[in-house]
C-alpha cells in the first residue's frame, strides 16, 4: 500500500509540474484579421528575445500567411501551432531560376518558403506550402537545418523538392504528417523518422532523394506510413540516391500500386548500387511486392529490423516525450 501511495503521489507531483510548465510557456497569437498581437508569423518570431531558454508557443489563427519565414538559430524552443492544419497555411512561391528582389537568381537552397535554422523547434496543425507551380522546377516548401525538430499533424505542399532536410547533423521527427510532391519531394542528408505519415506522389518520379553522409548510421526511416498518388500516377520509385551513401528504410508501410515493381532507382549510376542502403520490412499493399525489387536493395530480417527504434536512431533525444 505504501508503494502504491508513493506512486500516486509521484504522479500527482509530475502532473502538477507539467501543468506549471505549460503555464510558464509564453503564448503569442498571430491573426491576419488583427485579432491577435501580430498579423504575420515573422513579426511574432522577431519579437522573441534572442538565445532565450524559455519555451514560447506561437498560435497562428486560420488564414494564408504569404511570407518567406525564417526561424533563425537564436530563436530556439519555439512551438508553432496552427488553428487548423487545412486552413492555417504559410506559403510562398520562390523557385529555382526566379529572380529575387535583389536581382539574384534563386536556386534550390534559396527557394524555401520556410527555413528552420533553430534547434528544439516544434510545429503542429499547420500547412507549409510552396505554390510556385507544377512546371516551376525546384521549389522548397520547408528547409529543416536545426537539430531536434518535431512536426505533428502538419502538411507539406508543393511539387519538386518540397521538404529539404538539409543538415547532416540534424535529427528530425515527423508524426501524422501529409507530404506531397512530384520529384524528390523528400530529400537531404538529415537523420529523419517519419511515423504514420502519408507520402503522396503527383507525378511519375521519385519519392525520396537522400544524401546521407557515409559516416551517418541512419538516414530516412518511414514507419507505418502510407504511400498514395494521384490517379494518373503509375510509375514512382521509393527513392534514388542524391549522394552515394543514401540510406532509406520503409517499415510496416502501406504502399500503393503506383510504386514500380523494381522499387528503387540508382539515378543512372551503377556505382550507387554498391553504396546506397535501401531496405524494406514487412510492408503491405499492391506496391509492396518484393519479387521484382532491384537486387541491390534489401529486405531486413527481424533481427535487423530491431535496430530501427527511436532510441537507436536518435540516441539521447526522445521526440515523443
Amino acid at each position: 500500500m505504501k508503494r502504491f501511495a508513493f506512486i500516486v503521489c509521484l504522479l500527482v507531483i509530475c502532473s502538477a509540474a507539467i501543468a506549471q510548465a505549460d503555464k510558464n510557456r509564453e503564448m503569442l497569437v498571430v491573426a491576419k484579421d488583427g485579432t491577435g498581437r501580430y498579423t504575420t508569423v515573422q513579426q511574432a518570431l522577431d519579437a522573441l528575445p534572442q538565445h532565450s531558454a524559455t519555451p514560447v508557443t506561437i498560435f497562428v489563427k486560420k488564414g494564408v500567411y504569404y511570407e518567406k519565414l525564417l526561424i533563425d538559430t537564436f530563436k530556439q524552443y519555439v512551438k508553432l501551432v496552427g488553428e487548423d492544419k487545412f486552413n492555417t497555411i504559410i506559403s510562398y512561391n520562390d523557385h529555382a531560376g526566379k529572380k529575387s528582389p535583389t536581382g539574384e537568381t534563386i536556386n534550390t537552397r534559396t527557394s524555401w518558403s520556410v527555413r528552420i535554422l533553430a534547434n528544439d523547434f516544434t510545429a503542429e496543425n499547420i500547412s507549409f506550402r510552396n505554390d510556385a507551380g507544377f512546371t516551376a522546377g525546384q521549389a522548397v516548401a520547408v528547409e529543416t537545418i536545426g537539430d531536434k525538430l518535431v512536426f505533428r499533424n502538419c502538411r507539406f505542399l508543393g511539387f519538386q523538392d518540397v521538404l529539404f532536410t538539409s543538415s547532416a547533423r540534424s535529427r528530425q521527427y515527423f508524426e501524422d504528417c501529409y507530404i506531397e510532391g512530384t520529384t524528390d519531394f523528400i530529400f537531404g542528408s538529415a537523420t529523419v523518422w517519419f511515423e504514420r505519415c502519408e507520402l503522396h506522389s503527383k507525378k511519375d518520379s521519385h519519392v525520396t532523394a537522400a544524401s546521407t553522409p557515409k559516416e551517418n548510421t541512419f538516414g530516412y526511416v518511414f514507419n507505418q506510413c502510407t504511400l498514395t498518388a494521384d490517379t494518373s500516377v503509375h510509375k514512382v520509385t521509393l527513392g534514388r540516391p542524391w549522394q552515394p551513401y543514401a540510406k532509406v528504410v520503409y517499415m510496416h508501410c502501406q504502399i500503393g500500386a503506383h510504386i514500380k515493381p523494381e522499387g528503387w532507382s540508382d539515378w543512372n549510376n551503377a556505382e550507387n548500387q554498391k553504396t546506397a542502403f535501401y531496405a524494406e520490412y514487412r510492408n503491405s499493399g499492391p506496391g509492396a511486392a518484393t519479387a521484382q525489387r532491384v537486387p541491390w536493395s534489401k529486405q531486413l530480417s527481424k533481427k535487423q529490423a530491431k535496430e530501427y527504434r527511436l532510441k537507436k536512431v536518435f540516441k539521447d533525444w526522445n521526440p515523443t516525450l
